[in-house]
């Protein structure tokens, strides 16, 4: 197995190791390629996020470990950045620029509402503040919510091209159908139209495997049944395992790709060099 990290935290943001930790234990467990993607900074203080002005020992501290294990691992270096709206989120090109990236990761973690001053729904944490942010910003519409978290990922894709779309339908871990069902037409329609837009514009969905790994969720970032649809659309897919610590590096890798087999997609998204590149999934299980 071909074991990589695409989708990788330190302590740059709220991950709990060390650029160079992560590159020591990636190399103990032979994993052959790390991208280092810690959350790019935003606009307003959160405890996740990367600070503004440590942008810069994170580009050169990625760098010295891309150079002082070349011989051992590849090296890249990322950033997640989230999107919110056009004049509150910083460009992605910008981003790219500044820390010289690889490529890119979109995320949407905070959800606005335009039409309420000041209203930004912070879906992930403690399940008490999904909640709390559905009522406070979106008067307690779940449906209204939902459908605004997918326009501003279909948003994100159509004006900041990131390269991969991460654990892009996040907005059902703190649900767990509580306030809505996958199964509901409503729900169907906009991720199949979300769907749609990634596939006209060739961004990577990641399947993520942090829900499963970490007991937040039952299944995999998207779920098989979305998995399924972005193979009949030709959406490249890889797996990333959002690790936070160096212990989760190949957590939940192998049963990705097994998914990912037993759906009949044949190829995986991979970063080499200087690219995304499409490999044949046995290449990577046989490696």
């Amino acid at each position: 197995m071909q074991y990589f990290s695409f989708h990788t935290h330190s302590t740059f943001c709220d991950g709990k190791a060390t650029v160079e930790e992560v590159c020591t234990s990636a190399i103990a467990q032979g994993i052959s390629a790390v991208g280092f993607s810690s959350h790019a900074p935003v606009s307003f203080d959160t405890a996740w996020a990367m600070k503004f002005e440590d942008l810069s020992d994170y580009v050169n501290e990625v760098e010295r470990c891309r150079l002082k294990f070349r011989n051992e691992l590849l090296v890249y270096r990322s950033l997640e950045t989230d999107f919110i709206a056009a004049d509150k989120s910083i460009p992605f090109e910008e981003v790219r620029k500044i820390a010289k990236l690889d490529y890119i990761i979109g995320s949407v973690h905070l959800v606005y509402n335009p039409n309420k001053d000041n209203a930004i729904w912070f879906l992930d944490g403690p399940p008490v503040n999904y909640e709390k942010g559905i009522n406070e910003c979106f008067d307690g519409d779940v449906r209204l919510a939902v459908m605004t978290y997918f326009k501003q990922i279909q948003e994100m894709v159509r004006t900041q091209h990131p390269d991969v779309i991460a654990h892009m339908d996040k907005v059902v871990m703190n649900n767990k159908g509580r306030f809505f069902n996958e199964s509901e037409q409503w729900y169907q329609d906009v991720m199949e139209e979300t769907l749609q837009v990634i596939a006209r514009h060739g961004a990577i969905i990641e399947i993520n495997t942090r829900g499963i790994y970490r007991g937040k969720y039952h299944t995999w970032f998207p779920n098989e049944e979305v998995i399924k649809q972005c193979i009949d659309l030709n959406i490249p897919l890889t797996v990333s395992v959002d690790a936070h610590h160096p212990d989760e590096l190949r957590a939940g890798f192998e049963d990705a790709i097994g998914v990912m087999q037993k759906l009949g997609c044949q190829f995986i998204s991979v970063f080499e060099g200087s690219e995304w590149k499409q490999k044949p999934i046995n290449d990577v299980m046989s490696s």
